[in-house]
Formats: C-alpha cells, structure tokens, sequence
C-alpha cells in the first residue's frame, strides 16, 4: 500500500491474490503456511545471534516470527497485505505484553515506510510471486533494508513434488533474482513447516547482504 492509503486497502499480491490470505485470517479454514509458533529454522538462526538492530518480517501473517524478535528484545516490525492477518498480530503482542509494530502494506512499496531496516525476514513471501513478478519485489526489499543489512528467506524448493501450492523456486532463480545490489552468503536446502502431513517442505534458506 503506498503511503497515502488508508489500512485495508493494499493492493493485492501478484498470482496469489490478498483475498486469499485475507479469507484464512478472517476465518476460512485450511491455510498450510500458518503453524501458530514460529519457523524452526528462523529460531535456530534467532538463537545464534543471526537477527540484529531493527527488523521487519515481510508477508508477516498473524505475526510468529515477528513476536519471536521482540520476544528478543529486537525492535520489530511486521508487514502484510491481509488487514485480518495484522489485526491477529496486534492481538497476540497485546495478549503477550510484547513491543512491536505490525502494520497493513504493501510488500511491494516498502520505500512508503519511509525507513531502512537492519534484519529482514521473508518467510514464505517470495514465492508468492510469479518470476516476471521478482524483479520489482526484489527492488522493494532492497529499498527496506539498509547497505549491509541482512535478509533472511526461506521458499518453496522446486526439490518438492507436486504441483499444488505455491511456486517452486529454483537456485538458480534465486541467484538471477538477487545477482544485482546483493550478496548471496548462504543459499542451502532446508524445510520449512507446514500444518499438512508430513508437517514440512522442502525449500531453500538464504541469507543476503545488501550491498
């Protein structure tokens, strides 16, 4: 959402669609991405020290990850297109007695912040958008976080079988998608959590330095 728009009123993600994140937080039953606790992967690298100075969790959902952050001490914000999906994140850091700040946005204008950050989080975001999609995604992201800031991202894997889901991402669309203005540390298979059997995904876990 650009910075003149009032919340609830974000445009929707490219080939997925807000209305359909929008219609789980709302209510709608059967979402696989939301586990209620944050990704185990995400608290490894929390654990070791991996997140720094302010963050901001892209495509936060109902807000896991970001309340891990600030359970850290870490000075958080979360973003999302969905208006259910903040509202749900303001609810559990009221509940918890938790400092962060979720806001309705646009991941696709994030220079209408108005703010550089030091950690990015994206956790299932990026392969929410078709590849002719990436490239003003990417620059989005770029324009959020700060020269030597660090984004952490975990994706579907083109190593998982089948054809439902979301879009499965390949390394070497990775590495296109992130060969200008970024620096590639680590880009490794991982999984990633889901509520549906076998309980995970195959995917891949980046780490990225803005340069």
């Amino acid at each position: 959402m650009s910075a003149t728009q009032e919340p609830g009123t974000a445009r929707t993600r490219p080939d997925s669609g807000v209305d359909v994140f929008e219609a789980h937080y709302a209510g709608a039953p059967g979402a696989g991405w939301e586990i209620g606790r944050p990704q185990p992967v995400f608290v490894e690298l929390a654990h070791r020290g991996a997140f720094t100075g302010r963050v901001l969790d892209v495509g936060c959902g109902s807000g896991d990850n970001a309340l891990m952050t600030a359970e850290l001490g870490l000075d958080t914000t979360g973003v999302d297109a969905a208006p259910s999906g903040i509202a749900l994140a303001r609810q559990k850091a009221a509940e918890r007695g938790l400092e962060a700040r979720f806001l309705v946005q646009d991941v696709l204008e994030l220079e209408g912040l108005g703010e550089q950050f030091d950690t990015l989080l994206d956790c299932g975001l990026f392969h929410c958008f078709a590849p002719q999609d990436r490239v003003a995604l990417v620059a989005s992201l770029g324009a959020a976080l700060r020269p030597g800031g660090r984004c952490f991202l975990m994706c579907f894997s083109d190593r998982q079988q089948g054809t439902w889901g979301p879009h499965r991402v390949s390394e070497r669309e990775l590495r296109e998608s992130f060969a200008g203005g970024w620096r590639i540390d680590l880009l490794a298979p991982s999984r990633i959590a889901v509520t549906f059997n076998p309980g995970a995904a195959q995917a891949w876990l980046a780490a990225l330095t803005r340069l």
